[in-house]
């Protein structure tokens, strides 16, 4: 932890992950002061109220954004910090945290709060995904962006539904949408690539929900997107696909393409609309663009990663 850094904003959601990380807090938080930062807690009581709390840190000035939560949490601050020099460091909890996973922070808050400590600050880019308007608003995202059966997928799981059953919730949900699913077909263009899609992955982030590893060549560090693009219509194609994700050899795949851009234009060609989400959150539909915002953020990243 630079010496410099002396105060720190933590932001909890109490929700995330049913609420099983809180005993761990006090601890985590003693941790950070014995390394020499006071940390202020302020808790999530609504959606949307992180990247509130996180735009209050800038506008105060503050030196440290801690994010206790899930990915929709780290979302939320991520839109509240991109673009300021306040750092940010996760705390992994909730149903998911692909941040923290990419990271290699362990599930438990005590010894995640000591590799925070001994982290590394690091300016990277973030993606910018921008919607159909009048389907939601451009949004910031740290890990990744999808459009297709993903976007879908997100839209179709209430909060009530994943704050109980958890990461089963998004399982239960997938299968039941490769059965209704007409895996509509969109565009993506790029600067050197037009491919006709049923599914794009904007990657900046190795890892994808949960254990899955889908863009393996993307890199934090690098102003860049690694798009994982399927382009079969096939629901038994997609199934086919699991066992290749569990074990991160998505490549091998017949009708997936990888690529690199650092931005990008989806179309609808068919009728049914075609859903985004970001980071894990629902983000409107297509057409979007998607665009790498260089030096956007200042990130705690431990020294292994």
């Amino acid at each position: 932890m630079p010496s410099e850094i002396r105060d720190a904003v933590l932001i909890v959601n109490p929700l995330a992950g049913g609420g099983r990380f809180v005993p761990q807090l006090d601890a985590a938080r003693r941790i950070f002061r014995d390394a020499g930062i006071e940390t202020e807690l302020q808790e999530t009581a609504a959606p949307g109220e992180a990247t509130t709390l996180a735009r209050r840190a800038v506008e105060q000035s503050r030196q440290l954004v801690i994010v206790c939560g899930g990915d929709g949490t780290v979302n939320e601050a991520v839109n509240g910090l991109a673009c300021s020099r306040v750092p940010l460091a996760v705390l992994p909890a909730g149903t998911a945290n692909v941040l923290a996973k990419e990271l290699s922070l362990p599930w438990n808050l005590p010894r995640a709060a000591k590799r925070i400590a001994r982290a590394q600050y690091h300016r990277i880019a973030l993606g910018l995904a921008i919607p159909e308007p009048s389907s939601g608003a451009p949004r910031y995202f740290l890990s990744l962006a999808g459009a297709g059966p993903d976007g879908a997928l997100v839209f179709a799981v209430r909060p009530e539904i994943k704050l109980r059953a958890g990461i089963l919730a998004y399982w239960q949900e997938g299968f039941r949408q490769l059965t209704r699913y007409d895996f509509p077909r969109f565009r993506v263009t790029t600067d050197h690539h037009s491919i006709d899609a049923t599914l794009v992955i904007v990657g900046r982030t190795k890892h994808y929900g949960g254990p899955f590893k889908i863009t393996t060549e993307a890199d934090l560090l690098r102003p860049e997107f690694e798009l994982a693009l399927v382009t079969t219509r096939s629901a038994w194609r997609y199934i086919s696909y699991l066992p290749m994700i569990w074990a991160g050899q998505l490549r091998r795949a017949r009708h997936v393409q990888f690529c690199k851009a650092t931005s990008l234009h989806c179309v609808a060609i068919d009728s049914s609309p075609v859903l985004i989400q970001v980071d894990g959150e629902p983000a409107g539909r297509l057409p979007a663009d998607f665009r790498i915002v260089p030096d956007a953020l200042t990130l705690a990243m431990p020294d292994s990663v």
